[in-house]
């Protein structure tokens, strides 16, 4: 058959079709539901709430892990918290309470602020809590390969070990993993307005408490997306931050965020607060706000830097990439929105 050329008008069509398909299928990957794995600490809430909050997600189911806050009480906060934003039908299921093997919980006086967020007001919801377990839960979830989800994962990984240790397959489902967590070219935050004694300083919070779960976590070939202390560092959460958001025309979610930033201006005021978990959950809808690389990583699981994500090298054939900075403007942007009337 000869050639023939494709005349201006018959391109443009071309074109025109390409860049909707493309959109659309931007569109599809957006919409697809949320699982949240998160420890419910104060900037856990704050994500959560500006993922209720936000048109373009839709939480599928929420899972509670060991961590800043215990089990129990980090899920009646969500159910909570899902009160308030008139969406109680998500489910919430408990899950594990102890990492893999050892024990190094968050600092005592933090977890009794977490549990019981002082100043913040949120309806009660009833115990309306899932009689089936996290893991449970996400083994049965994961086995499911004709409904892709996406997971943002806020805390200690233990119960994506473990679902991802007997559930391989399940990495099929999952279109897309983010984690909050790890410090790769910067100092970790283990002595951050902690009043305990801090291990090291080198490693970041959510991977110290269970390295050996976020080493088996690295390990399996799932499109991550690991929202570091790299990038968080770029988005610091400031006095005059809050200030100008407690100003704006808030949305009861809104309202209850800026109760959270202000129960948190002791440390603000230090200088070392920053837009953790917020940016993770941000960076879900939008992986645009940051800039990340694809690397090889290790956990370290024991000794003096237990809980480091060292770098092994910078790997452009690694389904793990790393965000190595980010956009606070557009951050700011994005947050402020989802909780502006």
């Amino acid at each position: 058959m000869g050639f023939r050329p494709i005349s201006k008008f018959r391109y443009a069509e071309l074109t025109i079709f390409g860049c909707l398909l493309f959109v659309s299928m931007l569109s599809a990957q957006s919409s697809l539901p949320i699982i949240v794995d998160t420890d419910a600490g104060p900037d856990d809430m704050i994500a959560l709430a500006y993922l209720l909050s936000s048109r373009d997600a839709r939480i599928e189911a929420i899972t509670v892990v060991h961590g800043v806050a215990h089990v129990s009480e980090g899920s009646r906060n969500v159910r909570r918290l899902l009160n308030l934003a008139g969406k109680p039908e998500i489910p919430v299921f408990e899950g594990e309470e102890r990492p893999l093997r050892g024990l190094r919980p968050f600092p005592a006086d933090w977890r009794a602020l977490a549990d019981k967020l002082p100043g913040v007001a949120l309806p009660e919801s009833g115990d309306t809590r899932s009689a089936e377990r996290a893991v449970s839960y996400l083994k049965r979830r994961l086995k499911d390969r004709t409904h892709p989800v996406r997971i943002l994962a806020l805390g200690p990984l233990t119960h994506l070990a473990i679902v991802l240790s007997d559930v391989p397959g399940g990495i099929k489902t999952i279109d897309r993993l983010v984690v909050m967590g790890g410090a790769v070219s910067v100092p970790g935050n283990l002595s951050v307005g902690n009043p305990e004694k801090a291990a090291n300083e080198v490693a970041e919070w959510n991977i110290y408490a269970d390295p050996h779960a976020a080493a088996a976590v690295f390990k399996v070939p799932v499109t991550t997306l690991l929202v570091s202390l790299d990038a968080t560092m770029r988005v610091p959460i400031t006095r005059p931050f809050v200030e100008d958001f407690q100003r704006r025309n808030l949305i009861p979610l809104g309202r209850v965020v800026a109760q959270l930033l202000e129960s948190s201006l002791p440390l603000i005021d230090t200088h070392t607060y920053f837009a953790w978990d917020p940016l993770a959950a941000a960076v879900l809808l939008d992986s645009s706000i940051v800039t990340a690389k694809p690397a090889a990583l290790n956990v370290v699981t024991g000794g003096r830097d237990v809980g480091r994500t060292k770098l092994v090298r910078w790997n452009s054939g690694s389904k793990l990439r790393v965000a190595v900075d980010a956009d606070p403007a557009r951050f700011r942007t994005s947050f402020e929105r989802a909780f502006t009337k």
